[in-house]
């Protein structure tokens, strides 16, 4: 597994990448900010929130295992953004 620096730092280009998305979107279609669309960016800062929140505790018992999780909840959590973004009007 890559480091946990390596990780984080993934974490925080996708899930930026995705709200710079919701931006473009947003310029491009209303040229403001949609109701939807807030609560996506919303949505993407409090994920990005809880799994910085678990890539930093140190007191695990099984780190591998722990970070394994954390990167399936993260790459969960982008495919759904992804989702939401194709979704939006």
């Amino acid at each position: 597994m890559a480091s946990v620096k390596n990780l984080k730092k993934e974490i925080n280009y996708v899930l930026g990448d995705i709200v710079n998305i919701v931006y473009i979107w947003e310029m491009s279609t209303t040229g403001k900010p949609t109701e939807a669309s807030d609560k996506l960016i919303d949505e993407v800062y409090e994920t990005f929130d809880a799994l910085m929140t678990k890539a930093n505790v140190k007191d695990v018992e099984n780190k591998k295992a722990h970070f394994k999780q954390i990167r399936k909840e993260y790459e969960a959590a982008a495919n759904q953004f992804v989702a939401k973004i194709n979704e939006l009007k």
